[in-house]
C-alpha cells in the first residue's frame, strides 16, 4: 500500500460534486481571512511551508444537509482565523469537503478516497452518528498509517473509549451526557413521565438508551416511545408516532432525532393535543429545528417552537460574556463563510450564528492550538505529532469557563440547558417554572 507523501508536498482542498468530480478550494492563501473558494491546487517543495489539508465527510445535500453545513462553516471560520495569523508555525490548514449526504455508504467511499487519493493530513469533523460508525473498521486500518478523525460532530458511545481510541479524539461529550443532565433537569423539575422519540439506527438507540439508563437510575421507566426512520423530511407524517407517544401520557418528551424529523414530530404531537416539554440532543440542530417551526407557524397561526427545550454541547451563540462566544461572532461576521456552492443543491437560508456552526468554530480552535504545538515540537507538522499534540492538551482556555483537557478521552465535558422563548434562545440551569 503506497505512503502518503510528507506535509506539503501536495495540498488540496477540494469538494465533492455530483458525479464524483473535485472542485478545488483553499483557505487563506489570498487574504488574511479569505474563505474556501475555487482555484488552483497548492503545492510546495517538501522543505517549505504549505497547507496541511483535512479531509471533512459530512452532509451537504439532503433533509439534514443543516448539520453538515453549518459544522463546516464554523471549521471554515476557525481556519480562516488561523491562517490570518501565521496558521501552525506557517503552515496553512485547510479542509477538502466531501457529500456523504448522511449516508454510511458514502461516508466510506469518502474516507477511502481522502486517504488513498487525497493523501490528507487527517480526517476532521465528520457528521453524524451512522456515517461515522460505518467507517470505523476503516479508521482502525488507516491508523496503522497515522491517520485520525478528530472532533466528529456525534456523541456516539462507540466512538469512544478502547474501542476508537486508536483512530478518533472526541471534543463534544457523549449523548449518554445529554440525555442525563436532561433527565435529571426533568425529574428536577417534577417531570416523571419522560417518553422518547428517536431515529430508528445507532444515533437514535444510544439517545434511547442514555434516557433508559438514567431513569432506571431513579427507579422509573420510559413511558411511551416511538421511531423513525433515517431520512425522514419535514413533509412527513408523523401523527401515528405522536398518538403513541400521547398514549402513555408524558409530561415531557425526550427527541433523539435529526432536524426535519423532530420538527414535523413536534408540530404533528402539538396538533394531536399533546401537552408536555419537547426536549431535544444538541445533534438534533436547535437552530434548524426552530426555523421549521417558525415557518409553520406562520402558516398555522400557532407557535409551535415557543419552551422547546435543548441540551447543547456548547454555551448559547447570544452568552458574549464569554471571550470565546464573542469571537466566534466576530469571525464569522468578517468572513461569511461558506462551502463550495457546487455542495450546495438549492435554496439554503444562511445562519448567521448558529449551534453547530459555534461548535465547529471551538473545534477549529483547539485543532490549531494542536497543530501549532506539533509543529513547534518537531520543526514541521506530522500525523503523530499532531496526534500528540491533541493527546496532551491539559487546561487549554478557549474562553469558555471551561477548558479543554483530554484526560479521560474527550475535551469538552459541560451539558448546557438552552430553552427558545421570547424568539432566542437562553441558557438555564433549571427546567422549573418551564410549562409545555
Amino acid at each position: 500500500m503506497p505512503q502518503p507523501p510528507l506535509p506539503g508536498e501536495t495540498s488540496v482542498a477540494s469538494a465533492r460534486a455530483p458525479g464524483g468530480a473535485a472542485v478545488l478550494v483553499a483557505l487563506g492563501l489570498f487574504l488574511c481571512l479569505a474563505l474556501a473558494q475555487p482555484g488552483a491546487a497548492a503545492t510546495a517543495h517538501p522543505d517549505d511551508k504549505g497547507e496541511l489539508v483535512f479531509g471533512m465527510s459530512a452532509a451537504f445535500s439532503g433533509p439534514d444537509r443543516n448539520l453538515g453545513i453549518e459544522y463546516s462553516r464554523g471549521l471554515m471560520a476557525a481556519l480562516a482565523h488561523a491562517n490570518a495569523n501565521g496558521g501552525a508555525g506557517g503552515w496553512r490548514l485547510s479542509l477538502s469537503l466531501r457529500d456523504d449526504g448522511y449516508r454510511p455508504g458514502a461516508a466510506l467511499d469518502n474516507t477511502i478516497a481522502f486517504v488513498e487519493q487525497e493523501h490528507v493530513f487527517a480526517l476532521l469533523g465528520y457528521v453524524g452518528t451512522p456515517t461515522t460508525a460505518r467507517t470505523l473498521p476503516l479508521l482502525k486500518r488507516y491508523a496503522t498509517r497515522g491517520v485520525t478523525l478528530f472532533f466528529p460532530l456525534t456523541g456516539a458511545d462507540l466512538l469512544r473509549g478502547p474501542r476508537s481510541s486508536c483512530c478518533v479524539f472526541n471534543l463534544r461529550p457523549s449523548y449518554q451526557d445529554e440525555t442525563r443532565v436532561l433527565v435529571d433537569a426533568l425529574l428536577a423539575a417534577g417531570h416523571r413521565r419522560i417518553a422518547v422519540f428517536h431515529q430508528a439506527d445507532v444515533y437514535g438507540r444510544n439517545g434511547w438508551d442514555g434516557v433508559r439508563r438514567e431513569l432506571a437510575a431513579h427507579g422509573l421507566g420510559i413511558v411511551a416511545e416511538a421511531a423513525y426512520r433515517r431520512g425522514a423530511a419535514f413533509t412527513q407524517n408523523f401523527r401515528r408516532e405522536a398518538a403513541l407517544i400521547r398514549a402513555g401520557s408524558p409530561d415531557a418528551v425526550i427527541v433523539v432525532g435529526t432536524a426535519p424529523a423532530s420538527a414535523a414530530f413536534v408540530r404533528d404531537a402539538h396538533s394531536a393535543g399533546l401537552t408536555a416539554l419537547f426536549c431535544a440532543v444538541s445533534f438534533s440542530d436547535a437552530d434548524a429545528i426552530v426555523q421549521l417551526l417558525d415557518e409553520q407557524s406562520r402558516i398555522d397561526g400557532r407557535d409551535y417552537a415557543r419552551g422547546l427545550i435543548f441540551s447543547q454541547v456548547t454555551p448559547c451563540y447570544e452568552n458574549c460574556s464569554l471571550p470565546a462566544v464573542r469571537l466566534y461572532r466576530k469571525v464569522m461576521d468578517e468572513t461569511d463563510p461558506r462551502p463550495p456552492a457546487i455542495l450546495i443543491h438549492g435554496e439554503y437560508r444562511w445562519k448567521r450564528y448558529s449551534a453547530v456552526s459555534l461548535e465547529g468554530f471551538l473545534a477549529g480552535l483547539v485543532l490549531t492550538e494542536a497543530a501549532k504545538r506539533a509543529a513547534a515540537a518537531a520543526g514541521r507538522p506530522t500525523r503523530a505529532g499532531l496526534r500528540a499534540a491533541v493527546a496532551g492538551l491539559r487546561g487549554l482556555d478557549l474562553g469558555l469557563g471551561e477548558r479543554v483537557d483530554f484526560v479521560g478521552g474527550e475535551g469538552l465535558r459541560r451539558v448546557y440547558l438552552s430553552v427558545f422563548r421570547g424568539g432566542r434562545f437562553e441558557d438555564v440551569d433549571s427546567l422549573k417554572g418551564i410549562a409545555p
